[in-house]
């Protein structure tokens, strides 16, 4: 970063000398704001690699090591600066079936970001947008045995279509993203 300071500096001076500064200025600031944008996503990039998030497709992932409720799983994202993950595609939802070899090789159960707390039976993500593309397991969501289970997980049982309804209070591992904007 010091290096691109000296070299705004330098440019700076030479566009001074030049009769259309205000023009090269502009273009010289948009340009300097880009170089800086792309300084802190390598700078980031580097912060959650070394925490071992995994990134995929423009967001990066974390999968817990422990046990938590929904709730509590949703504000560990969030202090993070994260949120339980939302699954967007069938890419997305594969992905977390093949590439996180953790949660598959101990069939583990992660917490995702859905929910119907608010009104039974219509799902929404955590961040209030709706269930376009659903992975249930067959039969699911079917809050067992009139049980109140208002939340999500994914439940590895080899199936890329392993959603299952679950009480909210129940203790799972779980999954942040964090999308880089990228």
């Amino acid at each position: 970063l010091l290096f691109l300071f000296f070299f705004y500096l330098h440019l700076c001076s030479l566009l001074k000398r030049v009769s259309h500064w205000s023009l090269l200025y502009s273009c010289a600031k948009t340009l300097l704001c880009l170089v800086v944008e792309l300084m802190s996503l390598i700078v980031s990039t580097d912060h959650y690699l070394k925490q071992n998030w995994i990134y995929f497709s423009g967001s990066f992932y974390y999968i817990s090591t422990t046990e938590k409720s929904w709730q509590s799983s949703r504000d560990d994202c969030l202090g993070r600066g994260a949120d339980l993950i939302i699954i967007n595609s069938k890419e997305e939802n594969v992905s977390t079936h093949t590439s996180w070899e953790f949660a598959r090789k101990f069939q583990k159960r992660l917490w995702i970001g859905l929910s119907d707390r608010q009104s039974e039976g219509h799902w929404i993500w955590q961040d209030g947008t709706s269930l376009d593309e659903s992975f249930w397991h067959p039969g699911e969501p079917n809050s067992y045995w009139g049980r109140d289970e208002d939340c999500a997980e994914i439940k590895y049982i080899n199936d890329v279509n392993s959603w299952n309804d679950l009480v909210c209070t129940n203790e799972n591992f779980w999954i942040c993203e964090k999308k880089t904007g990228v």
